[in-house]
């Protein structure tokens, strides 16, 4: 669309200081009204390359990023920093930055669920990668550099536009002046000066121009000199502008809509940034050929593209065809290769009808193109599935029973016995479901597994088989210890304490054997529930009698989870005391008596309690030296 017509003639002069008037500017919008209601002042538009149905740049390609690892998704990231101007690659960054995200995602839920099988808490939960911390570096110096293109983008417009206002109150003082000995000379400097300004803010560049223009006309409508000189000038600029008219007349038989229109810009900045004013009875004229030519490229233009539209639907329906083939294809009965060479022939094939179905912008495209690759991608992991399997199938077994190995030896050695002979027995099932591997490492690796497995049960007969006289003595003193004491009812916590000390006065149990550990701190609980001690004195007894057991058996790991516990739970209380009272608050007002205060001061009383007690049983465990 194009701007107010630069060279309409005045009604009247106006006064040197003054602006153009909402009446005269009216007055020029008039005759080029039909032109007016386009969509965008051209000056103010640009016009883009040819798009595909991707919507991007003519023949630029698309990389795919989704069969990118971290360290490849990364590497490409430096490569479009490095290689291509910032203000280019702001897609290609986002889809790097989309995949990334979603492959680091899965990566660190893995990491967790890893870190929380193994025994850990969410809450210590914390993984870091290298890649991760180059990403972040590149990303950071992504928009760094991006900031700083645009602020000096913005910069340099506010500069120009400082530049074109200097001109503009140049030429408002050589007209107020009007020194006709040096009024032209000084006049066309001014006017070399106002082009080779670059550019300004859109949102001043109309202003500008008009008061610009507006007093390069009066200068000429004032001029004193010779008036041969004067129109001389209008002569020269007349035949530019007869010129520019003569590029956009044959522009509206060009069949590149996009390329007339980008040429059209162009012939708009020059009428109105190079070229001045001509005489006033011509103005008019050279303006309305100038504006019915463009006039004429933007219909066609929009004509183009209302066509293009009214067929988009079409396109998208053949594409949408073509996909649903792609998905549905059947490769569940390929084989061999010859199979799969048959069925890549068949799918190239659909993949050209689908590009030669037509081109769609790319908020049409978009959604299409993301069904297509995701069909495609179907068929093609399929395809490397197959092919990989059939060349890596022997490698992929011998990887499976090295991790077995490296299994059965880290075990070998263990002396969980009841644990280890189950982990033994499952690796062993998985070697046998196992298929065959390279010929050249089969008898080795069996040898090694093996070696490993026979390692451990040959200890294990060894443990089971070296059970002391003296600790089948302990196992029987426990069991008919245990057998007494179920008949057992002690009155008095001492009591009970004497119990715990003859227990363990009967000396240690075997690790096979620490069935009946349990049993007996078993009936401890029971025995304390039934005395008349207050609820606390009864937690810690039970507390202590249990660590006291973890001790004698040096179990440090028990105790280490048994305080992680404890100070979790004294965490949770904290923190639920802490929203009780909070609450009190909003109650400020209400008296003491009122059921929901009291409640919630109850609850407060109780939680302070509970609080206590995990306290000293967290003080009981910090005192043992583990």
């Amino acid at each position: 669309m194009l701007d107010n017509k630069d060279e309409k003639p005045k009604d009247k002069e106006l006064h040197s200081s003054e602006k153009p008037s909402l009446q005269t500017e009216k007055k020029e919008n008039t005759t080029t009204k039909d032109i007016l209601t386009q969509e965008n002042l051209v000056n103010e538009v640009e016009i883009p390359e040819k798009l595909d149905e991707t919507g991007k740049e003519k023949d630029a390609e698309i990389e795919d990023f989704s069969n990118k690892n971290l360290e490849q998704l990364v590497v490409s990231l430096k490569e479009v920093l490095d290689n291509k101007p910032i203000q280019k690659i702001k897609d290609t960054v986002e889809r790097i930055k989309s995949e990334f995200n979603k492959k680091f995602g899965t990566l660190l839920a893995e990491k967790k669920a890893e870190f929380l099988a193994s025994g850990g808490n969410t809450i210590d939960f914390n993984f870091t990668s290298s890649v991760k911390v180059t990403y972040n570096d590149l990303l950071f110096d992504y928009k760094k550099r991006r900031d700083a293109y645009y602020k000096e983008i913005d910069a340099k417009l506010n500069q120009n536009l400082d530049k074109r206002n200097e001109v503009i109150t140049s030429l408002k003082v050589l007209i107020d002046e009007a020194d006709a000995k040096t009024m032209y000379k000084d006049f066309k400097e001014i006017q070399e000066k106002w082009r080779a300004i670059g550019p300004v803010p859109k949102s001043h560049y109309n202003d500008t121009w008009k008061i610009y223009h507006h007093h390069v006309e009066r200068f000429y409508d004032l001029l004193n000199l010779s008036n041969d000189l004067r129109d001389l000038d209008f002569k020269y600029n007349l035949e530019e502008k007869l010129k520019i008219i003569q590029k956009a007349e044959a522009l509206v038989n060009e069949p590149d809509v996009n390329y007339a229109s980008k040429e059209l810009q162009e012939l708009h900045k020059n009428w109105k940034e190079d070229i001045g004013p001509v005489a006033k009875e011509m103005r008019e004229e050279v303006w309305q050929k100038f504006s019915d030519a463009t006039k004429k490229i933007h219909d066609k233009r929009h004509e183009h593209f209302k066509e293009m539209r009214s067929k988009f639907q079409q396109i998208i329906d053949k594409k949408l065809e073509v996909i649903a083939l792609i998905e549905s294809y059947d490769t569940s009965k390929n084989k061999s290769h010859n199979d799969w060479k048959k069925s890549i022939t068949e799918i190239e094939k659909l993949r050209q009808e689908y590009f030669n179905a037509g081109k769609l912008p790319f908020n049409k495209s978009e959604e299409v193109w993301q069904k297509f690759k995701i069909a495609t991608k179907k068929f093609n992991t399929s395809k490397n599935t197959f092919y990989k399997k059939e060349k890596n199938e022997q490698q992929e077994n011998l990887q499976k029973k090295l991790a077995l190995i490296e299994i059965a030896e880290s075990f070998k050695d263990s002396e969980d016995w009841k644990s280890t002979t189950n982990t033994y027995k499952k690796i062993q099932a998985d070697w046998k479901k196992i298929g065959h591997v390279p010929r050249k490492f089969s008898d080795d690796i069996w040898k090694k597994f093996k070696g490993a497995c026979n390692h451990y049960f040959d200890r294990l007969t060894k443990e089971k088989n070296s059970v002391s006289i003296e600790q089948n003595k302990v196992v029987e003193a426990k069991k008919e210890f245990l057998t007494k004491l179920k008949e057992s009812k002690p009155s008095s916590k001492e009591e009970v304490l004497d119990i715990i000390d003859a227990w363990r006065k009967l000396g240690s149990l075997p690790k096979n054997a620490k069935e009946f550990k349990d049993k007996f701190n078993g009936e401890v609980d029971k025995m304390l529930e039934n005395l008349s001690l207050d609820k606390a004195d009864v937690l810690m007894l039970k507390f202590t009698n249990l660590i006291d057991s973890y001790v004698l058996d040096n179990d440090t790991n028990k105790l280490v989870s048994e305080q992680q516990f404890i100070r979790k739970k004294i965490d949770e209380i904290q923190k639920e005391i802490q929203q009780l009272e909070n609450n009190l608050g909003f109650f400020s007002n209400a008296k003491e008596d009122n059921p929901l205060v009291k409640n919630v001061r109850n609850q407060v009383e109780s939680y302070k309690k509970d609080i206590s007690v995990w306290k000293l049983k967290m003080d009981y465990l910090k005192r043992l030296d583990f």
